[in-house]
């Protein structure tokens, strides 16, 4: 089954759909039941994206929010942007780099978030610590990444296909370990919440998008699997056949993303 290479800002976006499509939990309203923001809040979402955690607020909080999302992206930023004004939601998408002092005064917001992001800042100690700079007293810090059980089947999948060892990945080896431990430091009362959303595939064709999308958008993680597009064709094709051969054998493909809840007060 041929898969096409190409770089496209698309990806992630692809992911986010494939899990809302194939999911039976809603990972939103997960957010929403931990958090419970209240109206009047001011909010900071940083890696913001596309702005997919921003609206999530607005739509919750009726408008009654202020809000700000940052991103390192420009062209995420504008996606953002179109969407919060195709609802006519105002929020603040501003340019953020969470590896540099954050473009904010100290104490200024009720609740920082910072979703499937924090585990690629260079320095995790200094990017918790502006997100601590710049939250009230009492106010919370809420972040979400990847926990090392996470989607099993998609590594064993591309283990058995290619015959190589998965190659460290940012989130699940970062998330639980020195992401946690760095806002353990920073932070006086911090608690880890469990998330699981199993993925149930009865075709092989979704599974084959989001790991495209996946390899695609984490190209250079994944660097040693692939030189090029024709490199790219030849392990998307291994990776269909043995795709294809599980879902013979079991029916389905059940991939479950297993996600860890970070939830701080300053």
């Amino acid at each position: 089954m041929k898969i096409e290479y190409q770089e496209t800002t698309s990806d992630l976006l692809q992911r986010i759909d494939i899990h809302q499509k194939y999911g039976s939990r809603d990972i939103d309203q997960w957010m929403l039941e931990l958090l419970k923001p209240v109206k009047g809040s001011r909010i900071l979402d940083v890696g913001c994206g596309a702005g997919k955690q921003c609206l999530t607020y607005h739509t919750f909080l009726e408008g009654e929010a202020e809000i700000v999302g940052g991103d390192v992206s420009q062209d995420l930023l504008n996606q953002a942007r179109r969407a919060a004004e195709a609802v006519g939601a105002r929020i603040d998408f501003q340019t953020l780099d969470f590896n540099r002092r954050f473009p904010h005064p100290d104490s200024g917001f009720d609740l920082v978030s910072c979703c499937f992001a924090i585990y690629y800042a260079a320095d995790p100690a200094f990017t918790v610590g502006e997100m601590h700079r710049v939250l009230k007293p009492g106010g919370r810090l809420f972040t979400t990444g990847p926990m090392p059980e996470n989607k099993r089947l998609f590594y064993d999948v591309i283990q058995e296909a290619t015959q190589r060892p998965i190659p460290p990945m940012p989130g699940s080896s970062r998330y639980a370990s020195a992401i946690l431990s760095a806002i353990r430091d920073r932070f006086p009362d911090v608690r880890l919440e469990i998330f699981e959303n199993p993925l149930v595939f009865e075709s092989v064709e979704p599974f084959l998008a989001y790991t495209r999308a996946s390899l695609n958008e984490d190209r250079k993680i994944w660097a040693s699997f692939f030189q090029g597009e024709k490199d790219f064709a030849r392990v998307m094709d291994q990776i269909g056949s043995t795709a294809t051969a599980r879902l013979a054998r079991d029916g389905k493909l059940v991939m479950t993303k297993v996600v860890g809840g970070i939830l701080a007060t300053r």
